[in-house]
């Protein structure tokens, strides 16, 4: 049987366009790569990795406000003046090469350091951090304590390097469409949409606990729980196409792919296992955990969505009208369609009780033929 006429493959199938959602998903996340690569060699930004106090800890209550008093300078440029800096870096983990740092005061005395890093506009801009998405700080200049809720969406199109862009956009190349033919171009953008959002949640929820845990226990580890200064950013589609995957492993769970084009793997025990991966680097407190909550919370989404479609019909009808293939508002118009056609036939019927067949113009005469027509 061909790929084409696979069952899974033929469901819900809309009509051929040159431009699928899913096509549209990839094309801006290659084009926001390409953009932010030229307009950072012409308007370079800056990216916070963290804000610590002298000793490493997280800065907490008026202190998180505080202000920047030097410019940035590179960290082993810093760490001559300052060695603790080299210490507490380690200890947060951004001692690259291109991490920068600047003293940060609270009225009249130093209280902390800001590490940072060189970036990009539309990354400064768009990218995901428990402080500038829920609390708004560092965030483009507005004032702290306003969040900064397009990041929840915007660091959904953003990427860390080339191999991290091509990944990620295999993956929905390659998985996207199953699903999309199955849910429908908007479904499918919602559904998308909506295991970035959850990944971000998962992020944001197991990096507050991990910072009340970290205030509390100073160094420990638990596992699940994100330790990582609330200012690290999170960048990526990759909360996405998890959703994405476990969704096209629950349409073909059989189907065969090729884990990195050479090992092949029923789709559902690869969905499966790169959530245990997942799991499993969250529990030990891998180098990528992070992102890693991210991919279970986007897993978690998908999963949960593909098995309930008629969530994302709700969706559209809570914005109003936008999805036109809904069919909560499809049975809605027709019920409200079904009410009007009916009181022009109890019209026109009256009119040739009282009047004669002979009283019916055409558009009436055309009226009773289809009513007649649909009742065969």
């Amino acid at each position: 049987m061909a790929y084409a006429d696979r069952d899974w493959n033929r469901a819900r199938r809309s009509r051929p366009s040159s431009w699928t959602v899913n096509g549209v998903i990839i094309a801006l996340c290659v084009a926001v790569f390409v953009i932010d690569g030229f307009l950072g060699r012409s308007m370079p930004a800056s990216l916070t990795l963290a804000r610590t106090d002298l000793q490493g800890a997280p800065l907490k209550g008026d202190a998180a406000r505080a202000s920047p008093v030097s410019v940035p300078i590179p960290l082993a440029q810093a760490a001559q003046k300052a060695p603790d800096v080299l210490r507490v870096a380690a200890a947060i983990g951004v001692a690259e090469s291109r991490v920068q740092v600047q003293l940060l005061s609270d009225g009249n005395k130093f209280v902390g350091f800001r590490f940072s890093m060189p970036t990009t506009p539309l990354r400064a801009l768009l990218y995901f951090s428990t402080s500038s998405a829920l609390l708004g700080q560092d965030g483009m200049g507005l004032p702290a304590g306003w969040p900064q809720l397009w990041r929840f969406i915007g660091f959904q199109f953003l990427h860390a390097d080339l191999s991290h862009l091509i990944f990620n956009m295999l993956g929905l190349f390659f998985f996207g469409p199953v699903v999309e033919r199955y849910l429908g171009g908007k479904r499918y953008a919602a559904f998308y949409l909506l295991c970035g959002i959850c990944g971000a949640g998962m992020y944001l929820l197991l990096n507050l606990l991990g910072t009340q845990f970290g205030a509390w226990r100073p160094g420990a580890h638990v596992p699940f729980l994100l330790l990582n200064d609330p200012t690290t950013p999170l960048i990526g589609a990759s909360a996405g196409v998890f959703g994405v995957v476990m969704a096209a492993a629950y349409l073909a769970p059989h189907a065969e792919v090729l884990l990195y084009f050479v090992l092949p793997m029923r789709l559902r025990t690869l969905a499966y296992t790169l959530v245990a991966v997942a799991m499993l680097t969250l529990f030990l407190g891998g180098g990528n955990a992070g992102g890693e909550a991210a991919h279970l919370g986007g897993a978690i989404a998908g999963f949960w969505l593909i098995r309930r479609p008629h969530l994302l019909h709700r969706l559209f009808d809570w914005m109003g009208t936008v999805d036109p293939t809904s069919r909560t508002r499809r049975v809605r118009l027709n019920r409200a369609r079904g009410v009007v056609e009916t009181a022009e036939i109890d019209r026109i019927l009256d009119k040739i009780r009282r009047q004669g067949l002979q009283s019916l113009n055409e558009a009436e005469r055309r009226t009773l033929r289809e009513a007649s027509r649909r009742q065969a």
